[in-house]
């Protein structure tokens, strides 16, 4: 079978287990298997696989058609151009949340103190910490999550990223787990925004293989945002903010809750497809 018949027969099952964008999907598992980037397969499409590669890539196919995120199968995913092993364990960066970390590191480059600080308030696979650490050498980051699987998936990613010196990594619920007189030029988050009777209704990806810890947001959605309105300000230094990402049509109750706890809501930053995704305010 020929680079190009694998691709096809590929895509056409995928396709059939409703896979979205198969083509895309084959392409970019076969070039995983061959270790070659993707735009070279089109210059190989009459190479001939061996059958171990033909056996390899079957599987492959087989695990990406029961609908285990592409993600999974290479065991890792680019974020802000740094490689991020991803497992079960935590949630698999989206392209979305860039744009929270680009925000943040943004901001951190303003602040004059001759050490900025900030934390990552549920960082799963430290995608986040790790961003701002490679982007702001001067700011020490601290990396917390309920999960010790997940801190020590993030722990592996900051090794390989050559941050994890500037990144101190606390296991924890909340801020509970910070020393009272702690504070933060920024506190950043993805936490989760799914109202827990909608996730049944994720696709086959997310509710099946992304822990439902980093999804649940309670009844409405909106548990977390409750609590970092609440509880987040005696962590935060007086000219420090807070970015938090949310879900689709989630902006005018965030936005609530967050005013009702006498915040300043600063901005709201749209995504990539123009739909309102991050929240930024200060004390």
């Amino acid at each position: 079978m020929t680079v190009l018949e694998a691709i096809q027969k590929s895509t056409e099952f995928l396709a059939k287990k409703g896979v979205e964008s198969p083509r895309l999907q084959t392409e970019l598992l076969l070039a995983h298997l061959l270790k070659m980037p993707r735009m070279k397969l089109y210059l190989n499409f009459d190479r001939v696989l061996l059958p171990a590669e033909t056996d390899s890539l079957r599987e492959l196919i087989r695990r990406r058609g029961l609908r285990e995120p592409l993600q999974h199968i290479t065991g890792s995913t680019s974020f802000c151009g740094y490689e991020i092993a991803v497992s079960r364990h935590a949630l698999i960066p989206r392209p979305e949340t860039e744009l929270l970390a680009e925000l943040g590191w943004k901001f951190l480059t303003t602040r004059h103190s001759s050490l900025a600080t900030a934390l990552d308030f549920g960082t799963g696979t430290g995608c986040i910490a790790i961003a701002l650490a490679a982007k702001c050498p001067n700011t020490k980051i601290t990396a917390l999550d309920v999960s010790a699987d997940a801190l020590a998936l993030a722990k592996q990613n900051a090794l390989q990223n050559q941050v994890a010196e500037r990144i101190e990594f606390l296991c924890g619920d909340g801020f509970a787990a910070l020393a009272g007189n702690t504070q933060f030029d920024l506190l950043i988050s993805n936490p989760p925004y799914i109202a827990s009777a909608e996730i049944e209704t994720l696709d086959p990806e997310v509710k099946d293989f992304d822990p439902r810890g980093a999804l649940d947001g309670g009844a409405d959605g909106l548990d977390f945002y409750r609590r970092l309105a609440a509880e987040a300000k005696p962590f935060l230094k007086p000219d420090g903010k807070i970015m938090l990402e949310f879900g689709d049509g989630q902006t005018d109750a965030i936005k609530k809750i967050f005013e009702n706890e006498k915040w300043v809501v600063e901005a709201v930053q749209d995504d990539y497809s123009q739909r309102a995704r991050i929240l930024v305010a200060r004390v």
